[in-house]
């Protein structure tokens, strides 16, 4: 499995090299739509993409009992929310076939 993290460049450079887009084009759309799903998760809506997943706001339990791990000093976190994500059927499908790499 790749071990490469893939990262909004990558993401822009590819689209760009794929497409007859202009690359500052490309840039402004992938930006565009990271800003949309953010202003979405934030006013609470579930975001679909139908073949790809779903991302959701989810509420985390406070805990008046957590510790900092650097520290190991004892704090309270409050309630708060996280953004989750869950793959679509056609993504899971697609990654059921990768090859396992086992570790010796």
């Amino acid at each position: 499995m790749g071990e490469k993290k893939v990262t909004k460049y990558d993401l822009v450079e590819s689209i760009y090299q794929n497409t007859k887009f202009e690359k500052k084009t490309v840039q402004e759309v992938v930006e565009k739509l990271l800003d949309e799903l953010k202003i979405a998760l934030k006013d609470g809506n579930t975001i679909e993409l139908r073949g790809f997943g779903t991302f959701e706001p989810r509420l985390r339990k406070g805990r008046s009992k957590a510790r900092n791990p650097k520290t190991g000093e004892q704090l309270s976190v409050a309630p708060h929310y996280v953004a989750a994500f869950r793959s679509g059927q056609e993504l899971r499908k697609a990654l059921w076939d990768l090859p396992v790499k086992t570790e010796k």
